[in-house]
Formats: C-alpha cells, sequence, structure tokens
C-alpha cells in the first residue's frame, strides 16, 4: 500500500506542553491513521513525552502504525526526550504493538465504576457524617476561590508518591496558575468540575482533595481526576471521607447521570480499597508502556 506520512500542525497550545502531529494517508489521499505527540514542558517533566496513536480497522498490519510510531519516535529524540509513554488496553491490538516495537510495560491501571442507582445513600450519609476530629471538608464549583487558591496548589503535592511504579513520569510542581489552568480547560471543553477538600482546622489549610468532572450534559458517567492526602495527614480516613463527599454531590445535582468512573494503579492498594468499600466494580485494565531513547 503506498503511504504518505504528513507533519500537521496544531493549533491547540496548552500552558504546559505542546503537541505535535502526524496523518497517515492512502494513494487516494484518505485518512488511515493518525499520532499526536504530547511533550511535556514543566520543569522536571522536560524528559518525557506522551503518544497517542491510532490506525482504521481495516488498515492494520499494514506498517501504517509502525510508520507512524517511527514519526513520533523520531520526533522525540529531535526534541532530547528521554522517554516515550503510551497506554493501551490489557490484551488489545495496541498492546501487544507496544510491546513488539520495544515498548516496556511499566504500569497497570485498573479502571471501576460505580453505578448510581444502586448507591447505598444511608451507607454513604453515614460515612461522611461520621467526625473526623481536626477537621472539616468544605467544596466549590469550578474554579477554586481566591482565599484557597494557596493552600490548594501546596496541596497537590499529596500526588507526587503516588505509585507509578517503573513510569519515568517525574514530578509536577504545582502552583496557583497551574491549578487555574487545569480548571479552566474543563470549563473550556463545557464540562463540570467539583471540587471536595479536607482541611485541617487547626490553621485552615487544605490537607486532601478529591476532583470529580461531570459531562456538559449531565449524562453519562463523571470521571475522578485525582485524590489525595498530604502524608503527614494519612491514617484518618480522609479520602474515603471526601469522595464520599463527592458521591453524594453528584447524586444531588446530576439525576441523570449513570455513574462514576475511575482509574487506579493496580499497586496503588489502600486507593483500590477505598474505592471497594464505596461500591466501585472493576471494569478493565490498561498498561502504560514505556520506550527508553
Amino acid at each position: 500500500m503506498s503511504l504518505r506520512i504528513t507533519a500537521l500542525t496544531d493549533p491547540t497550545h496548552a500552558p504546559h506542553s505542546r503537541r505535535l502531529a502526524w496523518l497517515a494517508s492512502d494513494a487516494d489521499s484518505i485518512p488511515v491513521g493518525t499520532a499526536f505527540l504530547c511533550l511535556f514542558t514543566d520543569p522536571g517533566r522536560e524528559h518525557l513525552a506522551e503518544l497517542t496513536l491510532g490506525v482504521h480497522l481495516a488498515e492494520r498490519r499494514k506498517y501504517v502504525g509502525s510508520r507512524l510510531l517511527d514519526a513520533a519516535v523520531t520526533a522525540a529524540r529531535n526534541n532530547t526526550r528521554r522517554c516515550v509513554i503510551a497506554q493501551a488496553e490489557a490484551g488489545s491490538p495496541g498492546d501487544l504493538f507496544l510491546a513488539a516495537r520495544g515498548f516496556r510495560r511499566v504500569l497497570t491501571l485498573r479502571y471501576s465504576r460505580l453505578s448510581l442507582a444502586d448507591v447505598d445513600t444511608a451507607a454513604l450519609t453515614e460515612i461522611i457524617e461520621r467526625p473526623h476530629p481536626g477537621y472539616r471538608l468544605t467544596s466549590w464549583h469550578g474554579t477554586v476561590p481566591d482565599g484557597l487558591a494557596q493552600t490548594f496548589a501546596a496541596s497537590r503535592r499529596a500526588m507526587d508518591d503516588m505509585p507509578m511504579d517503573d513510569t519515568d513520569y517525574g514530578i509536577v510542581t504545582w502552583d496557583v496558575d497551574q491549578v487555574r489552568a487545569a480548571e479552566e480547560a474543563v470549563e473550556q471543553r463545557g464540562d463540570h468540575l467539583h471540587t471536595v477538600v479536607a482541611i485541617d482546622i487547626s490553621n485552615a489549610s487544605i490537607v486532601g482533595f478529591t476532583e470529580l468532572v461531570i459531562p456538559g450534559s449531565g449524562t453519562g458517567d463523571g470521571q475522578h481526576y485525582g485524590t489525595g492526602v498530604l502524608p503527614e495527614h494519612r491514617g484518618h480516613g480522609l479520602g474515603r471521607w471526601m469522595k464520599a463527599a463527592s458521591i453524594r454531590h453528584a447524586l444531588g445535582h446530576y439525576p441523570d447521570l449513570g455513574g462514576l468512573v475511575t482509574d487506579t494503579a493496580d499497586s496503588n492498594t489502600h486507593m483500590r480499597h477505598i474505592n471497594e468499600s464505596l461500591g466501585y466494580t472493576p471494569t478493565h485494565s490498561t498498561h502504560q508502556h514505556q520506550l527508553g531513547l
């Protein structure tokens, strides 16, 4: 098959990354595959590129994916990247393709879903109303209030030690501008972001958070984003407390929502236990692969 790989200009300008793109087309100029390479620009992550690659089902096993991959890997090297990561569903053709092309499996993510129709609201209320001495919950919709922005950004270091197994992911250093940029990205695509935080009563600082993104239509499934508690405040049940409050918010404000989905590293047994205790059931797993350059 005659195949042409065309480098494209991505008009999207993200504040902490830039993206390269390629289109594969056949002799009749019909698109048969695409590749996107995200080049992170934050300090501490400038070594990393993330690949998303897709080939039309009818065009697989014709070297389309290999040609797109070669273009992306060459670009990653030219941009002085140390490694490329890519994700595929466990056992899928993409999973097998990455392994065959020299990528190493470095992380397994387990996806789970909570059906909102099956939530035990009495048990949920009991979790939320159980006293947590020294702490209180608060929440907001959309952008973090000015008075909490600084301490919220500081609380993001709760994610620094989350299990990433062998992934060379680097450390994300959050500041207020980066927090607001992430929140605005959700708003600009028309979705709803709801954040629940745990506050240390002694100094009014945020010590834990959980984020939930709801589709703009209020239907389908919501997606949990980050959930974390600062190391010095772990062991008090704050993660489960915050996540339960987030579930109750979804139940109360989005009656047409079907469920909530989350993904957790297979090795993160603590968060997996929290999810299971709240009624989440596994749906599938993905593998994150990494190629050293």
